[in-house]
């Protein structure tokens, strides 16, 4: 939208088709008795002094205006695909030989004690490592090798990572922090996102919790349940990192087919059977390299409904002793 267009539409409909552009007029003082005035017309009777007052002239506000419109519009830059590791090697010098290429949509689990190199692992693909790290391991995006630009740019992290504890000290309300993040994004339905969000994220957790409770209410699970939605519906970091989400009192396997529903390269550290066996397949690290990856078989696969049989009525017993009950049955 070039700066004709612009000053010829109503100051309505440029709020209806970019909500959060109100926040920017707020900042300009741009405050119209009637918004059904073009926008052109109601810059024209502000005095000298209103822009003596903003540090610009009404050219200059014009054109910060088309600017923000045009940033609005604007496509992302990249679209990834595909992720590539090339093996380097371990903390003993021993090579890796192996080539992985992760797909979007795609889970995979990474397993191995603790210490063995899995953080090490995840930093590489975040920095998309070209053979300059400790591991000597090179990452290739959508099978070729990342512009430097995307390689160091602050706006397009590759990695959006959930880690094990997360505390929220922000002083505003669940859908407050959402709609923040919905604006910074140039996200136009807010209102429509916010609610989504918050709809999954009650999905995920057993206990609900609302548009107004207080971000620093929510439990360990609400905030993994709230941030897992925020991931899969807002973020654009094509890679998301799951750090032990067995711990995080949620329903585990919605969490993951939320994030692969959003076209997501998802990898899961964890201790948990049953989340390793959902992966395709595992990455197991060993003295700071991957020593195995190991393609879950149909046996296994098998043996996930067992599992998941076992976890559901473990899960029963631990709402009923929440909800007071004796547990002296068989």
């Amino acid at each position: 939208m070039n700066s004709m267009e612009l000053l010829e539409k109503e100051i309505t409909t440029i709020i209806k088709e970019i909500p959060y552009i109100g926040t920017l007029f707020e900042t300009y003082g741009i405050r119209p008795q009637n918004d059904s005035v073009r926008l052109g017309q109601y810059l024209d009777t502000l005095t000298d002094e209103f822009y003596e007052d903003i540090g610009i002239d009404r050219s200059q506000l014009i054109s910060n205006l088309v600017g923000f419109v045009a940033l609005a519009d604007q496509q992302p830059v990249f679209k990834v695909n595909s992720v590539t590791i090339i093996g380097g090697h371990d903390k003993s010098g021993k090579p890796e030989d192996k080539t992985i290429t992760l797909h979007v949509g795609s889970i995979t689990s990474i397993v191995g004690p603790t210490g063995s190199g899995k953080s090490r692992l995840l930093g590489d693909i975040e920095w998309l490592a070209q053979g300059d790290t400790p591991t000597g391991r090179s990452i290739l995006i959508n099978d070729a090798i990342p512009d430097t630009n995307l390689r160091f740019s602050l706006e397009h992290k590759l990695v959006a990572q959930l880690s094990q504890n997360m505390n929220f000290v922000m002083d505003a309300s669940v859908g407050e922090f959402i709609a923040m993040h919905a604006e910074s994004r140039m996200i136009k339905n807010v209102e429509q996102i916010v609610g989504e969000i918050i709809r999954q994220a009650n999905l995920l957790a057993g206990e609900q919790f609302t548009n107004d409770t207080a971000l620093t209410a929510l439990s360990g699970g609400q905030s993994r349940a709230l941030m897992i939605a925020d991931t899969a519906l807002l973020s654009t970091s094509p890679v998301v990192l799951i750090d032990e989400i067995e711990n995080a009192g949620i329903d585990r396997k919605r969490a993951l087919q939320l994030l692969v529903k959003n076209e997501k390269i998802i990898l899961i550290a964890t201790h948990d059977p049953i989340l390793a066996l959902m992966a395709e397949q595992r990455m197991v690290i060993k003295n700071g390299g991957i020593h195995k990856l190991i393609t879950t078989t149909p046996q296994e696969k098998a043996n996930l409904v067992a599992l998941e049989e076992l976890d559901a009525k473990m899960l029963a017993l631990r709402n009923r002793l929440r909800s007071g009950e004796i547990i002296d049955n068989a």
